[in-house]
């Protein structure tokens, strides 16, 4: 079969031919339809992500299929089962082998590659809204990269939680996105004085920042009294580095979120959230993005385009015909 796979950190991933993997104990033979890209990825070729995986391995974080065969112990899962897994590895494959403890089935009416695209950035911004800033109907949100895999879906989840909206995103293409996603205000992130702007439309109570870069202390500088602070991720390059004593003035809290940390730690928590999403899906209240969709062997155009930040939602790897 064949598998995207890395073999050096810091070199280019490959297009390799293995053998086709056999179930273990506990563990289904997945034959994988999509799989849906993050910048965890890039990361992890970089040696930079935090965790790492012995090599060679391949890549894709999330994936979905359909189970061809199970092995010992597996009885929650059955062959022809659809069914989505964040297995932090082995995606981008035709086939692979996972922990039948790591399978969600997925709704009848989910195309795969939505399901490939739905957990991580879902469960992320769902958890970090819902269980870590407590997120409030009323409040003001800003959502900075609104437009990318994460963002986009903290603007959905944000505005069904019933906060108002604010959307930064560079470009009216993907400012559009972001209203269509259900943002009350957006702002192009290459416009000036930010935190005047957002001063201006009554300061914000949480912040969601995908992006990282200058523009999060601007937007600490115009959050409430009590505002929280969620550093998600840092697509810009540069990492903050928060001056405690700022915080001090405003009582304010920066808050760190891991989602694959839950399946160690708290693997309940994301349970729920997940089942959430589900029955929010299910219900219409949630529409995934996928902007792109390439095949197997064209999996390194589709990591040039999230590395240079074109595309906006997600962008989905499919080893099979859909």
């Amino acid at each position: 079969m064949h598998a995207f796979r890395l073999e050096t950190i810091g070199d280019a991933p490959r297009l390799c031919t293995i053998d086709r993997p056999v179930p273990g104990n506990d563990q289904v033979l997945l034959r994988i339809m999509a799989c849906g890209l993050n910048f965890a990825d890039l990361l992890m070729i970089r040696g930079q992500y935090q965790e790492r995986p012995a090599l060679p391995c391949t890549l894709g974080m999330e994936l979905a299929g359909v189970v061809e065969a199970v092995g010992p112990g597996v009885d929650r899962i059955a062959c022809g089962d659809r069914v989505a897994v964040f297995a932090g590895q082995g995606g981008l494959a035709e086939w692979g082998c996972f922990d039948a403890s790591a399978c969600t089935r997925i709704p009848d009416t989910m195309r795969f590659e939505e399901a490939a695209a739905f957990q991580v950035a879902y469960g992320t911004s769902h958890l970090a809204l819902d269980h870590r800033a407590r997120l409030q109907p009323q409040e003001t949100l800003l959502v900075m990269g609104a437009a990318g895999g994460v963002g986009l879906t903290a603007v959905e989840i944000g505005k069904r939680m019933g906060a108002r909206v604010i959307a930064t995103a560079r470009g009216s293409e993907k400012l559009r996105i972001a209203q269509a996603a259900g943002a009350d205000h957006t702002i192009d992130s290459d416009a000036p004085a930010l935190r005047e702007t957002l001063r201006s439309l009554g300061g914000v109570d949480v912040v969601y920042d995908a992006v990282g870069g200058p523009a999060f202390f601007e937007a600490m500088r115009a959050t409430n009294p009590e505002g929280r602070l969620i550093p998600i991720g840092f697509a810009g390059g540069d990492v903050p580095q928060i001056p405690a004593n700022h915080l001090l003035v405003k009582n304010l809290s920066v808050i760190g979120l891991y989602w694959g940390g839950y399946l160690k730690f708290a693997p309940e928590t994301l349970a729920r959230s997940m089942a959430i999403l589900f029955d929010w899906y299910t219900g219409g209240g949630l529409h995934p993005h996928v902007s792109h969709i390439f095949p197997l062997d064209r999996a390194q155009e589709a990591l040039d385009l999230l590395r240079d930040r074109k595309s906006t939602g997600k962008i989905v790897v499919t080893p099979h015909h859909l």
